[in-house]
């Protein structure tokens, strides 16, 4: 009888052992799904061997993540777009070799990096801060790689065109900045917001779960399922940083942000790579046949059934496009024995 009391008494340890951190997830997961957002991108940047550091320059500091050291094959920087922060990068980093030397960078203002003024908000501005940060960490010891989408896709290609000898090679997913040939829904909605004077609510700043849904539904063609209480997460992460995420989208739809990438693409000397979703909402895939009217030479990677959210969408696709590209542009300079 004794024995089967310890019996039970065990199976009630052991019960309530698993019992305390599945009734602490299934909390965090109804009561504060923005804690439990913030621990799945701590796990997965752990998971995936990166680490996150800070750059200073002056009282200005960058916040980035990077795995990896310089080595045979270029190092990469990625840039990731507006309202987004540097673990946009992870689903495509899960993909890519250990043993290259990748660095996610918050953008200007953006999740860790200071936040100052709408000077450094332009693509201009972008640009000589994350010129700043390269220059902080060393990155341009030797060419490095440059990767940008959307906003970040404007920023990389004006920077290529203003650092010339610092870029072996770029790769611009669906970048903004470009005068595209067709509308897409989103510039529908940018008229929208110009005849109304801005009063209107900006749809990639949600302030909603149902807002939240309707930017996903914007921003990507494969329809995620996402739980009610995630979407509300994602809004309660991001509506502290609302009235800057409108500074930084007023200064890159103004005049001399809008088409600053098509205006310096001539510019551009290294190797290029556009990478697009066919079914981009936001910005029309128009834009890729604008690049190549420039930059003839350039390489173009169209995606079928694919969005905007490229990064999201087909990160297994992205990351072998972009590392095929980089092998490509090495071994066609000599630079190195094959190996991925």
């Amino acid at each position: 009888m004794a024995a089967d009391l310890d019996m039970v008494n065990l199976f009630v340890i052991a019960v309530g052992t698993l019992a305390i951190p599945i009734l602490a997830f299934v909390a965090s997961f109804l009561l504060w799904p923005s804690a439990l957002i913030k621990v799945y991108y701590w796990y997965w940047r752990r998971t995936l061997g990166l680490q996150v550091r800070y750059a200073d320059c002056g009282s200005y500091r960058f916040c980035y993540s990077y795995r990896g050291k310089p080595g045979m094959r270029p190092s990469i920087l990625m840039l990731h777009g507006f309202s987004a922060h540097k673990d946009t990068w992870l689903t495509v980093v899960k993909y890519l070799p250990k043993h290259l030397h990748i660095v996610c960078v918050d953008m200007p203002g953006h999740d860790g990096t200071t936040r100052t003024n709408a000077e450094d908000y332009s693509i201009q501005g972008q640009v000589r801060r994350i010129h700043q940060f390269v220059e902080a960490v060393h990155l341009n010891r030797k060419p490095f790689h440059l990767v940008g989408t959307s906003m970040g896709g404007n920023v990389a290609g004006v920077y290529a065109a203003g650092y010339p000898s610092e870029i072996c090679s770029i790769t611009l997913i669906c970048p903004d900045g470009i005068r595209h040939q067709s509308e897409t829904k989103f510039d529908n909605h940018l008229q929208d917001l110009e005849h109304s004077n801005y009063t209107i609510n900006i749809p990639l700043i949600p302030t909603t779960p149902e807002e939240m849904e309707d930017m996903f539904r914007l921003c990507s063609h494969v329809r995620f399922k996402i739980p009610q209480q995630i979407l509300q997460g994602l809004v309660d992460v991001r509506q502290p940083h609302n009235t800057f995420y409108q500074k930084v989208f007023m200064e890159i739809v103004g005049e001399k942000s809008r088409y600053a990438l098509q205006e310096n693409l001539h510019l551009i000397t290294a190797p290029l790579q556009v990478i697009w979703g066919k079914q981009d909402q936001v910005v029309d895939v128009s834009g890729a046949a604008v690049i190549v009217g420039v930059l003839p030479g350039c390489r173009v990677d169209l995606l079928d059934n694919c969005g905007h959210s490229v990064v999201m969408e087909r990160p297994c696709r992205t990351a072998k496009l972009i590392l095929e590209f980089i092998i490509t542009q090495q071994d066609a300079r000599g630079g190195t024995k094959k190996s991925s």
